[in-house]
């Protein structure tokens, strides 16, 4: 079964605002500390408002630490008329910041498994991306971390995900270099062991 992942305002998924957080006055300072040492000036009427958007924008940009992404994994199916071959989420848009510049990182990934004795809703495979992706992250461990959670969770015959995303700390700092993107991969169990099941994975995926 292959699914092209595609969000819709009312999958559940999206933050919604409950009103405006209150932030501490530290907080606020170290934004306008921060525009200062950039150059500007945080008192101009542009600018006023600024810390407080910020400092609400980055809690809702780093919402994944208030959370356990395996808690979406909790619920599973027995009752799928034997069904055992690949079940392959594709294209899951997701938004990160890398830890070093906390700088936007875009991509969409692909994660697969192969069941064993049930499965899970397939909206629960992107909120398990979503859950360590809105954390500060370097790509390689946000695959890891992926994969491992439903490793663990699910106990499948094999877990595959593939990510592909763009960093603005390279796209818009440093070497400045748009247009490219960076691939990482977690092969487990089955995927990771047998040639013709990785080959048929990926083939799935669209890498063939």
């Amino acid at each position: 079964m292959t699914t092209d992942y595609d969000a819709s305002p009312d999958d559940g998924d999206t933050v919604r605002s409950s009103g405006k957080i209150p932030v501490p006055d530290d907080v606020a300072e170290a934004v306008r500390t921060l525009l200062r040492w950039a150059g500007d000036d945080p008192t101009r009427e542009g600018l006023v408002d600024t810390p407080k958007r910020v400092a609400r924008a980055w809690k809702e940009y780093c919402q994944g630490y208030e959370e356990d992404p395996s808690h979406h994994l909790s619920r599973i199916f027995e009752e799928v008329g034997g069904y055992d071959e690949i079940v392959l989420l594709k294209d899951i848009p997701f938004q990160s910041h890398c830890e070093h510049h906390m700088a936007p990182i875009i991509g969409k990934a692909h994660i697969a498994y192969l069941p064993d004795n049930w499965v899970v809703g397939i909206s629960k495979l992107a909120r398990v991306l979503h859950g360590y992706a809105r954390r500060l992250q370097v790509q390689e461990r946000l695959t890891a971390q992926v994969a491992d959670c439903i490793w663990e969770h699910l106990k499948p015959r094999g877990v595959a995900v593939v990510i592909e995303a763009t960093h603005a700390c390279m796209t818009a700092r440093g070497v400045r270099t748009p247009g490219v993107t960076m691939t990482t991969s977690r092969m487990m169990g089955a995927f990771r062991d047998d040639e013709r099941s990785r080959k048929e994975v990926l083939a799935l995926m669209g890498f063939e």
